[in-house]
């Protein structure tokens, strides 16, 4: 039996609707002792992103990003909302994934990259959120950089451009100053495949 017989009377109704929609959704869902239960769930839509490693193999680094992420600071604890993350953003309505990774690596960190390769995509938290991630690496070199990057100012972004060592990153992730998802995954993607020697 699929997924979609299991499922009926899906209701959504909209809580916010500010820079995504919070949705709660009302539905009947058949459980497998074929009982079926009302259930209610909120889930949040802010649309889809990309992200991607950037990485110099002959230099041995990568480029990643620095700023301030208001949903993870907490003003009673040393969280302090700075995140270091890959070079990341959303996907613009009817935007192809690929052209949105090279369009944000040029606006966040300066790079004109025209190849980029999709290793994999991802739900980060299928809980709650309906983003789908596009994973990507691409390699960088110096004659790409074409400004210093930091963002879209229209768009109220404040980014610090991170060139590290690839062994420094390794480093970072292990003492827990690096703690987001994509970035973590990306970077133990390129230490199983081998793009860059540790």
């Amino acid at each position: 039996m699929t997924i979609k017989n299991r499922l009926k009377n899906i209701t959504r109704s909209i809580l916010s609707n500010e820079w995504g929609t919070l949705y709660k959704v009302n539905f009947d869902f058949l459980f497998k002792d074929g009982k079926w239960k009302n259930l209610s769930r909120e889930t949040y839509d802010r649309g889809s992103g990309t992200c991607i490693l950037l990485f110099n193999r002959e230099k041995g680094t990568v480029i990643l990003t620095r700023q301030f992420r208001m949903a993870i600071y907490n003003e009673n604890s040393s969280e302090e909302g700075m995140s270091i993350e890959v070079c990341a953003g959303s996907i613009d309505d009817n935007e192809n994934p690929d052209d949105c990774v090279i369009r944000e690596v040029k606006e966040e960190v300066g790079y004109e990259i025209k190849k980029v390769k999709r290793v994999f995509e991802t739900h980060i938290s299928p809980g709650a959120t309906t983003e789908k991630s596009y994973m990507y690496v691409a390699e960088y070199t110096e004659d790409m950089k074409v400004d210093s990057g930091g963002g879209v100012e229209e768009e109220d972004e404040e980014i610090e451009v991170l060139e590290l060592s690839f062994q420094k990153v390794l480093q970072m992730i292990e003492e827990k100053e690096i703690k987001d998802a994509r970035t973590i995954m990306m970077v133990q993607y390129a230490q199983i495949h081998k793009l860059l020697k540790v």
